[in-house]
């Protein structure tokens, strides 16, 4: 059940009459069926390390192995309430935008307008070697097609529920599934990564200096779903509070913000957001 509007009466508080910019984390999508990594429910996991992938061809046969069989997943998770609520709070000019820490291409989906992925989008793939760039749907075909064995493994656990989904848009496997799971490679011989950051990475400048230009429109930050425990994202409230720029946090279960935050609400984000709409967007 939605909570009252008048129970947001200290969030509204801070965001109305205010340029409000979201920043978002996987929190958002949980509802969509994609895992997070520090919510309530999630399992320990180690997730992959861009060293890593880049130095290990190992590495990378088990990511993509796995990125396989959860492709699917992804293509079929649909936006939820969460992220409609938040088009409606761009679409009523209540929020100016919303920089995301998530890859799996929903806020578009659900008709935000102004977004800036910060970490990427799982849907593209670029190469290390040549820095051509392809659409994961076409590489995903490209795997199913060399990797038979897979398919038919698939098929048989089908019927048993299939393989748990992981946060990174793959899934938990058996390392026999992994041997010998051939990897695609670019024409030029480069390996192929999934155009996002991974752990140890760098978000690239273009799409920093886009994140800071949306965020220095607003007068407020709201973040929603983020536990803010890692710095490309916490790295915003830290400014925020700098600048004397109030900030409010919807998310279940602390944050690395919270001292920071003007306001906090520890509460499910599907519960929240729709009566935010009501509560700033209603004439």
């Amino acid at each position: 059940m939605d909570v009252e509007t008048g129970a947001l009466a200290p969030l509204t508080g801070v965001l109305r009459g205010r340029r409000v910019v979201v920043l978002a984390g996987a929190g958002c999508s949980t509802d969509s069926g994609i895992p997070d990594y520090r919510g309530p429910t999630a399992r320990p996991r180690k997730p992959m390390q861009h060293r890593e992938f880049v130095g290990s061809e190992a590495a990378r046969q088990r990511y993509w192995a796995r990125a396989t069989v959860g492709w699917p997943r992804m293509v079929q998770a649909a936006p939820n309430r969460v992220h409609r609520a938040l088009a409606a709070l761009e679409a009523g000019g209540a929020i100016e935008g919303v920089i995301t820490q998530n890859v799996d291409g929903l806020h578009h989906a659900a008709g935000s307008r102004r977004v800036v992925e910060l970490h990427g989008a799982l849907a593209r793939v670029r190469c290390l070697g040549c820095g051509a760039r392809i659409d994961r749907a076409a590489l995903h075909d490209w795997l199913i097609a060399d990797n038979p064995a897979m398919v038919e493994a698939l098929a048989r656990r089908r019927g048993q529920g299939g393989f748990d989904g992981a946060p990174d848009g793959d899934a938990e496997l058996p390392a026999a599934l992994i041997e010998g799971f051939k990897v695609a490679a670019c024409d030029c011989g480069g390996p192929y990564k999934p155009d996002v950051v991974f752990f140890g990475d760098n978000v690239p400048r273009a799409v920093v200096d886009d994140a800071w230009a949306l965020f220095d429109r607003g007068e407020a930050l709201l973040v929603v779903g983020s536990s803010l425990t890692v710095w490309s994202g916490y790295r915003f409230v830290r400014k925020a509070a700098e600048r004397g720029v109030p900030v409010a946090i919807v998310n279940l279960g602390p944050t690395r913000g919270d001292g920071e935050a003007a306001v906090k609400i520890d509460a499910p984000l599907a519960e929240v957001l729709p009566a935010l709409v009501l509560a700033l967007t209603a004439r």
